[in-house]
């Protein structure tokens, strides 16, 4: 690398340091050198549309300081030129917020002078996420991060920024996001300590509707306030959303919370707060989303369960042996355990995300797991032998676990 040449960390390493958070990746920015130089010092270029390199020994990206030039709609929309005449603070402009675009020197023994050109600092103080320039409404998966850091930092969008978000989405910016970013930033959003502020963020300047049509209609709907104090069914899935986050749930675990309601929407309003047949409802409006956000197949089949199933699973208890075969059956139980338990999980934090239940227990999680074990230590092998076709065999397979399940309720209801 040329002896002109600087180094400096930036962006969300800089951040998290300032916070005193864990810094996962370091970032770095190159300032006055070229391509050539950095190939000659051993770094690996990578992609075709950005000049990034990898170091040699950390693997590491290091990116040639850059200015970016709007040329179409969209997050590639850009022309990229990036030049040993460009400097740090051109490089910085181009960049989201303002917390986002602090830089720190790499050559300095007492840690590093912190570069911040645009009050940065000051803002993560006050916990402000503002953007850093008018740059900002040219790319809309920026909508999309700035719901993302108020969910994982509670903080508040300055007021321009927000304007400036509305207008992006009055000007259709969002329209031109690609489905696989869309759902990356949406599966990163879920994955934040507090979901609910991404959605609640993209509602906030009109975002939701034109990206998540499905969730931003559930808000206003009512339900009854007898089984749901909070009425409104989207302030319910915000809440079941927020209590799988609090349990630590996986990405699909929290999908199916997001999505398990989505048929409440479509009930017709004669009939509201009452939701009957939400369920299939529901199982449709799931498949179209999934399909136009090309969401991965098990976060997508997780959430068909979820929706189709989870008033049965409420009601487990009171369910007949026969029915609670059937729902294993359907569910994939027999092969896939371990998602049926991870539905039970959606299961239970819908149960949860009401308000004044937020610490209820969840027996029929327990209830089913026992009756899913009991069931599935039944020797289908043994039962083969002894019957003559495969109808017969399947029959009397289901049949045995039918038996099974009856004699462990009697023998609960007993021991009480």
């Amino acid at each position: 690398m040329n002896s002109n040449a600087k180094i400096y960390c930036v962006g969300g390493a800089v951040r998290d340091q300032l916070l005193g958070l864990p810094v996962q990746d370091r970032d770095w920015v190159v300032v006055g050198s070229t391509p050539e130089d950095m190939v000659a010092q051993g770094f690996q270029p990578v992609g075709k549309d950005f000049p990034v390199f990898l170091h040699p020994q950390t693997h590491e990206e290091y990116a040639l300081a850059r200015t970016e030039r709007k040329t179409a709609h969209g997050y590639k929309g850009f022309a990229i030129y990036a030049a040993p005449d460009v400097t740090l603070e051109q490089d910085l402009l181009r960049r989201d917020f303002t917390i986002n675009a602090i830089a720190q020197e790499v050559d300095d023994k007492q840690g590093g002078n912190l570069i911040d050109p645009h009050n940065g600092i000051a803002d993560l103080r006050a916990g402000i996420l503002r953007h850093v320039s008018a740059a900002f409404g040219e790319d809309p998966v920026r909508i999309l991060r700035a719901a993302r850091f108020a969910a994982r930092f509670g903080f508040a969008i300055a007021p321009e920024t927000l304007a400036l978000m509305r207008g992006m989405v009055a000007d259709g910016e969002v329209d031109a996001l690609v489905a696989e970013r869309a759902w990356q930033e949406l599966a990163r959003g879920l994955m934040e300590k507090k979901p609910s502020r991404f959605f609640e963020t993209l509602r906030s300047c009109g975002a939701l509707a034109r990206i998540l049509p499905e969730v931003d209609a559930l808000f206003g709907v009512p339900q009854p306030e007898k089984y749901h104090p909070e009425i409104d069914c989207g302030i319910h899935t915000m809440l079941v959303l927020d209590d799988a986050a609090r349990c630590g749930y996986p990405l699909e675990v929290r999908f199916a919370a997001l999505t398990h309601d989505l048929g409440k929407a479509a009930t017709p309003e004669d009939v509201l707060p009452r939701h009957i047949g939400h369920e299939l409802r529901g199982v449709a409006l799931i498949k179209n989303l999934a399909q136009r956000l090309r969401v991965p197949g098990d976060c997508r089949d997780l959430a068909l369960l979820a929706a189709r199933y989870h008033g049965d699973i409420h009601r487990a208890t009171e369910l007949r042996a026969e029915t609670v075969i059937k729902l294993f059956q359907s569910a994939d139980a027999w092969r896939r355990p371990e998602r049926f338990a991870r539905l039970l999980q959606a299961c239970a934090s819908d149960a949860r995300g009401r308000s004044g239940h937020g610490q209820d227990a969840y027996p029929q999680a327990d209830y089913l797991l026992k009756l899913l074990a009991t069931a599935r230590a039944v020797d289908a092998g043994e039962i083969a032998q002894q019957c003559a076709g495969s109808d017969t065999i399947a029959a009397a397979v289901k049949q045995a676990r039918i038996d099974t399940i009856e004699n462990l309720v009697q023998q609960q209801k007993e021991e009480k």
